[in-house]
């Protein structure tokens, strides 16, 4: 199993309509085959930048990479991504046990 995390931090310019369409988006994620447990959460601590954060797991690296590699995501990256997000970090867990 692979956990997709997701944190990032949006553009400060962007209007709240503009960021609900980009939270909207997220959610959308989840109908492309194999996402499993999506989840679109809000930063609540002041002790790191990033607001928000996309969390995903996979059943295996070969469905994540269908999954990077789906139409749909690539949308995403190009219509919401690209334009809204300021900063990020993603990483990619496997269970140890």
């Amino acid at each position: 199993m692979i956990r997709h995390s997701v944190i990032l931090r949006l553009k400060p310019a962007i209007s709240p309509e503009t960021q609900a369409a980009f939270l909207d988006a997220s959610w959308q994620l989840a109908r492309i085959p194999n996402v499993r447990n999506l989840e679109v959460l809000k930063q609540t601590s002041s002790k790191n930048p990033f607001a928000y954060g996309i969390i995903m797991e996979f059943e295996s690296q070969e469905q994540y990479d269908f999954y990077s590699k789906h139409p749909d995501h690539q949308a995403f990256i190009q219509d919401h991504w690209i334009p809204n997000v300021e900063d990020f970090l993603e990483i990619d867990y496997l269970p140890l046990l």
